[in-house]
């Protein structure tokens, strides 16, 4: 099956989300934005974090409320260093297989976990629909709902390490806001494709800044 539209979706499918965030607004710049999703976790975000203060980067952490309950000083590392914060809901939660508002609960109970720091939502495999993204906007809760231009599938344990880098060389332009995953799952994948993607993108010139 054709995974290029999950790696990065087309325009149609913006279209239905104008109000989202999909790309940085970077015209003259040349400059990408990393997002990491579903952490944080010992396994790896210490590591990510690490890897983004030795090159001076400012990402965003879109957390795991449950992960943030079980560890706390990672949160707060992440929070004392910098980065973004945004609610991935409190278990992962996807729209499709709960109720709305089931779904508005686990929202809450993850921004609780947070203290409230999260002003970007990012919905866990992106399932959320266009009049919902509006609810909680509009509401005031969130800034802005977050999608992604660059998916590189770093979850994918049928991909290797290269092939993840692969996804972002191809699909990876100005404005680009990429998705990884700080998570057990991600791997290797990740944390090749991520420090790869810093030093040659930065040989072309692209800087690496938070989405805003």
């Amino acid at each position: 099956m054709n995974t290029d539209w999950i790696i990065q979706p087309p325009e149609i499918l913006r279209r239905l989300f104008p109000n989202s965030l999909w790309r940085l607004d970077s015209h003259e710049r040349r400059e990408i934005a990393f997002t990491f999703d579903d952490g944080p976790v010992p396994e790896q975000t210490p590591w990510v974090l690490d890897i983004l203060a030795k090159y001076g980067i400012k990402a965003a952490f879109f957390c795991v409320g449950d992960n943030v309950r079980k560890y706390p000083e990672i949160f707060e590392r992440i929070c004392a260093e910098g980065h973004i914060v945004g609610n991935h809901t409190f278990n992962h939660l996807q729209l499709l297989h709960s109720g709305w508002s089931d779904y508005r609960r686990n929202i809450d109970m993850c921004n609780d976990v947070e203290n409230n720091r999260a002003h970007f939502f990012r919905a866990p495999h992106g399932q959320i629909t266009p009049w919902r993204a509006r609810q909680l906007t509009q509401s005031g809760q969130f800034q802005k709902i977050v999608f992604w231009d660059v998916m590189p599938k770093d979850y994918d344990r049928n991909l290797t390490p290269q092939q993840v880098f692969d996804n972002i060389n191809r699909y990876a332009r100005n404005g680009s806001i990429i998705v990884m995953h700080d998570s057990i799952k991600a791997g290797e994948r990740m944390r090749y494709a991520l420090e790869k993607t810093i030093n040659e993108f930065g040989e072309k010139g692209f800087s690496f800044v938070p989405i805003a």
